[in-house]
């Protein structure tokens, strides 16, 4: 029998062996419920379901009784309500994680002990990923092919993150000094503490599952504050990490606004480390926050992109390109860091180019996510359509021209009445333009062209973002080339997108500081103690001999 993971207020699931106990306000974990629930969670007939906050290892209702809604982008309708976490509840889970690894329950455990619970949170979500992906589209609006596809990768991020920290992550060091003979220096590494971690909607699962993963692989404890317009699937996500055997309290989830619970989280005296993927604008005000209480700790964030895409003439097909720019530009209907946005096309293939691409971006299916066949679902919210809407007025008010889109779908292109915006090219923007130099997070690119791999360095180089690029060329020398003097942290040649847990995840410039991902991720979310041991049987006497050393 199906099961979801979406479990109702008061309606048992079929399996409740890792039920929690019901007392002080305390809801039941309820893992399963039959299928049919959260499809008729959608209709008005039935009430939606209800999710608790995370603390301690169980739901619990916020401290002032608060609650919001989780909408589907693509209808409207009421996917779920959450508990809102205020300032109390920031403070009661971030003392919660402080107690937690102060008593060494996680973090003093080996980390290959660490590393087998990882592996079985792993194990634990591949075999429930169709469930998470049906319900990161309902609270997303991102279409379900993207998500079935994406979400296999998932689980090798506890996997790699798991393996390195047992394998390599705390093997110390033994730097040469220059008395070797009379001193040995012992260098290890261990993990912060509580971790402070702030999720967008875009990647729900993904970019919380990419901080959690290495943040407990380190030793951490983590209070997870993930957004409140998808916030189900990190609340699952951490009932699943309980069941695995992460200790109570080890992982706490608190979704929660930004100045509610985002303000109370980065600014708490206990958090040693903050890490961050969203928005510059929200970045940048979280380093004020931190500052404003004098708060003196690490801080990562991965934030807004702007990619430029080089395509050179000598690419092996024109068409293979304007397929990969499609892609690259459109999946996930523009709403990823490293979206293609910058186009940037060589004169001599550019009319072939823009042609083709237009037929593919005005043949996209707009629509139901829930369809496999749909190509382009919603934006996460009005606020956001309205927001892309008017960067693509502005950048037409400026001289730029829609060859195709700039508009909301009629209803014979899109019948549902959610955040829709038909998938745009834009073409004849100046580097001033607004499609140019600013980061439009939905389905729109704009195109332009360069003549010398010199011009399309500088075009490509011309931004505050430095995130993600891709180069199209059938020379690897070019490619080689050309990727080094590009100001981006993530590049691909001929193709985009890629991601693994093994390689660094970060940008240049106002997309951010700090990496995710690899070696440099765990480095991140540990730090290092030095112990330096005499080892001569040599009396010392600084104030008894004018000759004694001091360095």
């Amino acid at each position: 029998v199906s099961g979801s993971l979406i479990s109702p207020p008061g309606r048992p699931g079929r399996a409740r062996a890792m039920a929690g106990v019901t007392m002080g306000g305390f809801r039941p974990v309820v893992r399963w419920v039959p299928l049919h629930f959260a499809r008729a969670a959608s209709s008005s007939a039935s009430p939606p379901p209800h999710f608790g906050l995370w603390l301690e290892g169980r739901r619990t209702e916020a401290a002032d009784g608060a609650v919001a809604k989780v909408e589907n982008p693509a209808t409207g309708a009421t996917v779920a309500t959450v508990a809102s976490a205020g300032a109390a509840d920031v403070d009661a889970a971030v003392r919660g994680a402080h107690a937690a690894f102060q008593d060494g329950r996680w973090s003093e455990l080996p980390p290959r002990t660490r590393c087998r619970v990882l592996f079985k949170v792993a194990e634990l979500l591949r075999q429930r990923l169709g469930e998470f992906a049906t319900l990161e589209t309902q609270q997303t609006g991102r279409c379900l092919r993207e998500y079935k596809a994406q979400l296999g990768r998932v689980p090798e991020w506890f996997e790699y993150h798991g393996a390195y920290a047992a394998s390599q992550g705390f093997e110390g060091k033994l730097p040469p000094l220059v008395d070797g003979a009379e001193h040995v220096n012992l260098v290890w590494r261990v993990p912060l503490g509580v971790c402070g971690l702030i999720t967008p909607w875009n990647h729900p699962l993904l970019i919380a599952t990419k901080k959690i993963s290495v943040a407990l692989a380190a030793g951490n404890t983590v209070v997870l504050k993930p957004p409140l317009e998808a916030p189900l699937t990190c609340l699952i996500l951490a009932e699943l990490l309980k069941e695995a055997g992460v200790p109570d309290g080890v992982v706490q989830v608190v979704p929660g606004t930004g100045p509610a619970a985002g303000e109370s989280l980065v600014q708490h005296p206990l958090v040693e480390r903050v890490d961050f993927t969203g928005g510059t604008v929200t970045g940048l005000r979280i380093a004020k926050a931190m500052a404003d209480v004098g708060k003196v700790k690490p801080y990562c964030a991965e934030l807004g992109g702007n990619a430029p895409i080089v395509v050179f003439d000598d690419v092996a097909s024109v068409e293979e390109a304007v397929n990969g720019v499609a892609f690259a530009g459109f999946v996930a209907s523009g709403q990823t860091c490293v979206s293609g946005k910058r186009i940037l096309v060589h004169k001599s293939i550019k009319a072939e180019f823009v042609e083709r691409l237009v037929a593919k971006i005005g043949g996209l299916q707009v629509g139901d996510p829930m369809l496999l066949e749909t190509d382009i679902g919603p934006l996460i919210s009005r606020a956001q359509l309205l927001r892309v809407q008017g960067q693509v007025d502005r950048a037409v008010s400026e001289g730029a021209v829609a060859l195709t889109g700039g508009r909301l779908p009629g209803p014979e292109r899109c019948s549902l009445p959610g955040h829709f915006y038909e998938p745009t090219v834009l073409t004849n923007v100046t580097p001033e333009n607004t499609a140019f130099a600013e980061e439009i997070f939905g389905p729109c690119v704009s195109v332009s062209e360069f003549e010398t791999e010199e011009q399309a360095i500088e075009l490509a180089n011309k931004s505050r973002y430095g995130l993600g690029g891709a180069i199209w060329t059938a020379n690897v020398r070019r490619a080689h080339r050309v990727a080094r003097r590009m100001r981006c942290g993530v590049m691909w040649v001929n193709c985009h997108h890629r991601n693994d847990p093994s390689s660094p995840w970060g940008g240049f410039g106002d997309s951010g500081i700090g990496r995710e991902n690899g070696p440099q991720a765990f480095e991140e979310f540990t730090t290092t103690q030095s112990l330096t041991i005499r080892t001569t049987d040599v009396a010392e006497n600084w104030f008894g001999d004018r000759n004694a050393r001091y360095g």
